[in-house]
C-alpha cells in the first residue's frame, strides 16, 4: 500500500517549482512588455482614443494590413498544402535541400527579404520588367505587399501540415480507393477532415504574421499615404513623431484583434476535437 500511495516522481521538478518559473518567465518575456502598451493608453481618454484609431489614414492602414494579410494566408493555405504533401509523400532527389529552404523565410532578416524583393520586381528586375511590359504594378502596390507577406508566412502553414500529413497512412487512402472512392471524395470526406485543423492553424498564423510585418514590407509598398501604409508603419511614422500615446493606441488595437483572432482559432480547433469524437 506505502507504494501505491507514494508520490510518483519524475525527472522535472514538481507543480510548485514549475509553475511558479512559469509564470514568471511569461510575465517577464510577454505579460509585462505587452501590458506596457495598456498602461501608455491609459492617460488618453477615451474621445482621444478613439480620434488615434480611427482617423483616416489609419483606418486605410487597417484596410490594407488586414486584407494583404488575408489574401497571403489564402495563398498560403493553398501553396503550403502542396508542398507538405510532396515532402511527406514523396523521396526524390533534393527533398531534403527543399524541405529546409521551407524554413528560410524564418532565418533570413525581413529587411533582407525587403530588399530582394524590391529589387526583383522593379521595372527593370528580373520579374518585374516583364510584369512592367504587361503594365502589371508591383512595386508600390498592395501586390507587392501581398507577395511579401506570402514569403513570411509560408512556412506556418507547411510545418503546420507535416506532421499531421506525417501521421496519415496512405492506406486509409489506398482503402478509399479500393472501396469506389473518388479522388475528390475521398480527399473531402476523409483527408480534409484530418487536416482541416492543421491547415485552419498554419493559415491563422500566417495571417497573424502578417499583420505586423514591417521589414519585408517597407521597402517594396513605397509606403504611400492612404495608399500603401501598413498599420506598423504608422506606428513607427508616430513615434518618429514622438507620439508614443498615438503609437500605443494603434498597437493596441492590432494586438486585441491578434489576440481575439488565436481565441477563435482554439474555439474552432476545440469544436473540431469534439466533433471528430
Amino acid at each position: 500500500m506505502a507504494s501505491l500511495t507514494r508520490k510518483k516522481r519524475t525527472i522535472l521538478p514538481g507543480f510548485g517549482l514549475s509553475m511558479g518559473y512559469t509564470v514568471f518567465y511569461l510575465s517577464a518575456i510577454v505579460i509585462v512588455p505587452l501590458s506596457m502598451v495598456f498602461l501608455n493608453t491609459l492617460h488618453m481618454g477615451v474621445q482621444p482614443f478613439i480620434n488615434a484609431v480611427t482617423s483616416p489614414r489609419v483606418l486605410a492602414s487597417y484596410k490594407l494590413s488586414f486584407s494583404a494579410a488575408f489574401f497571403a494566408a489564402i495563398f498560403d493555405a493553398f501553396a503550403g498544402f502542396l508542398v507538405s504533401w510532396v515532402l511527406v509523400r514523396y523521396r526524390f532527389p533534393g527533398r531534403k535541400l527543399l524541405d529546409s529552404l521551407v524554413d528560410l523565410p524564418f532565418a533570413l532578416p525581413t529587411a533582407v527579404a525587403g530588399i530582394c524583393f524590391a529589387t526583383l520586381y522593379s521595372p527593370v528586375g528580373w520579374l518585374g520588367q516583364f510584369a512592367d511590359k504587361w503594365h502589371i504594378g508591383i512595386i508600390n502596390t498592395p501586390t507587392g505587399i501581398v507577395i511579401a507577406l506570402i514569403f513570411i508566412g509560408f512556412p506556418f502553414v507547411v510545418r503546420t501540415l507535416q506532421p499531421v500529413l506525417e501521421e496519415l497512412e496512405p492506406e486509409i487512402e489506398e482503402s478509399a480507393y479500393c472501396l469506389g472512392a473518388t479522388r475528390l471524395q475521398t480527399f473531402r470526406k476523409i483527408l480534409l477532415p484530418h487536416l482541416f485543423p492543421a491547415l485552419l492553424t498554419g493559415a491563422t498564423l500566417a495571417f497573424a504574421r502578417s499583420i505586423g510585418e514591417y521589414g519585408s514590407v517597407i521597402f517594396i509598398a513605397g509606403n504611400l499615404p492612404m495608399k500603401t501604409e501598413i498599420a506598423p508603419l504608422m506606428i513607427m511614422s508616430k513615434l518618429d513623431q514622438f507620439d508614443y500615446a498615438g503609437a500605443s493606441a494603434v498597437a493596441l488595437v492590432l494586438l486585441l484583434l491578434s489576440f481575439a483572432m488565436l481565441l477563435v482559432l482554439n474555439g474552432v480547433q476545440d469544436w473540431q476535437q469534439k466533433a471528430n469524437h
